[in-house]
């Protein structure tokens, strides 16, 4: 055997052992501080079945039987079951199959690493040793969870999976405009990116304070952030400063969102969009910093209920998201053969005043054939016409304590959009 063969082969079984550690180690925290002291395995145990696991796997290999992996997970499996059965019958109430599953997964793992996918052996140990750590913030999440949350889960599952394949993958109107594929397809990555801000919005929950509540709602949507927060500062004047914070740190998420979305959509367009909204969202993010830790970090002020944010998937939701996406397609792409460029504005600055993802993906696409910087200003005015909307209804519901922050927040904006606008 060459020595670089014998240096891959070495590396390959320290994976599989620092695996079975890994997960080991928090089996074996978790035993010893309280509820499974009797349980089969701990550290040496699970390190010891990942070191199985690569053995199997890699006999497996160079006798070129796979016969010896699954032998050795029979044996595995055996003993798994007889250590199951030798606690359950300690006559103790609610013990579950956990450390023995992961038993097995460290086995797998193990054998995976020696038959050449170390890399997703790496990722799936991970995943399984945070799976298990926690237990206590998964379970308060499901706790948080209501039937219609799953089912809206559920749904979008059933839109990306079943309904997406049906749709028609080219253009049905006489303007060429609207492929139902694209179109829905898109609704579906924008229900996604809103349900990481969703679920992290659900898992911090009011109590972990405005800022963090704040960034994670505006994955969500930064309006619903800046209404619940407004109408929390009117009930609460003495919390205006906290709360106004988070509502920039929403309107930061916002920003890096078109970023992100343009990222995905049409790379070529991303040099020309990161720079006025990164400056955008660290000038919303660093009034928020300032105004928090000037006035909100000492107060300690919490939101006494939930941010007012929906699950991002309902039928009719999605639904009302793809019809006004396919009304500013339809648009744009009128306006781009009857008039000029400052249609297209007329239509962003509109189409601003209630979402922004709307034209952050009509201008990705309509930058594919149109000029780039036309499509780079339209989302730089969507962008401050939503801002100057919220500002506006911060004014409005919580009055010039908890809008004032915003206001200078929004002209800053304002400059800075103008700016970019001037230099493109």
């Amino acid at each position: 055997m060459e020595h670089q063969e014998l240096l891959r082969l070495a590396l390959e079984f320290i994976t599989a052992v620092l695996l079975g550690a890994l997960v080991g180690i928090e089996r074996e925290k978790r035993k010893r501080e309280h509820e499974d002291s009797d349980r089969i395995a701990g550290l040496r145990t699970f390190t010891l079945l990942a070191l199985l696991g690569a053995t199997a796997g890699f006999l497996s290999r160079s006798l070129a039987s796979p016969w010896i992996a699954a032998a050795a997970l029979l044996i595995v499996g055996a003993f798994v079951v007889v250590g199951y059965l030798a606690t359950v019958r300690t006559g103790k109430d609610g013990i579950g199959l956990t450390t023995e599953v992961a038993a097995v997964v460290v086995f797998l793992l193990g054998v995976m690493v020696t038959l050449g996918y170390r890399e997703i052996a790496v990722g799936l140990g991970v995943v399984t040793a945070a799976a298990l750590a926690y237990k206590q913030p998964l379970h308060v999440f499901v706790d948080r969870l209501g039937w219609d949350d799953i089912f809206a889960v559920l749904r979008l599952l059933i839109a990306t999976f079943i309904a997406l394949p049906l749709l028609p993958d080219r253009t049905v109107d006489p303007w060429g405009a609207l492929n139902p594929y694209q179109l829905w397809l898109l609704v579906i990555l924008i229900s996604s990116l809103s349900l990481i801000g969703y679920v992290l919005t659900r898992l911090l929950g009011a109590a972990k304070g405005a800022a963090l509540t704040g960034l994670a709602g505006g994955l969500v949507s930064s309006t619903a952030v800046t209404l619940s927060f407004a109408r929390e500062a009117r009930d609460n004047p003495e919390n205006s400063a906290p709360l106004a914070a988070g509502v920039l740190f929403a309107w930061g998420i916002m920003f890096i969102r078109v970023i992100v979305l343009v990222a995905v959509l049409n790379r070529a367009l991303l040099e020309q969009v990161v720079a006025p909204f990164a400056v955008m969202a660290l000038l919303a993010a660093g009034c928020g910093a300032f105004l928090y830790y000037r006035h909100g970090a000492a107060d300690g002020a919490v939101p006494k209920g939930p941010v007012d944010v929906k699950n991002p998937f309902s039928l009719i939701e999605a639904s009302k998201f793809a019809a006004l996406f396919a009304v500013v397609l339809l648009a744009v792409k009128i306006v781009q053969e009857n008039f000029s460029p400052d249609g297209l504005y007329a239509v962003a600055a509109l189409a601003g005043l209630t979402d922004v993802d709307v034209i952050t993906l009509s201008m990705a696409d309509y930058a594919k054939s149109g000029a780039a910087h036309v499509a780079v200003i339209a989302i730089v005015i969507a962008a401050i016409s939503n801002t100057i909307v919220k500002c506006g209804m911060g004014l409005v519901l919580a009055g010039i304590s908890f809008a004032k922050p915003l206001a200078v927040a929004t002209a800053m904006i304002l400059a800075t959009g103008l700016a970019s606008v001037l230099l493109l």
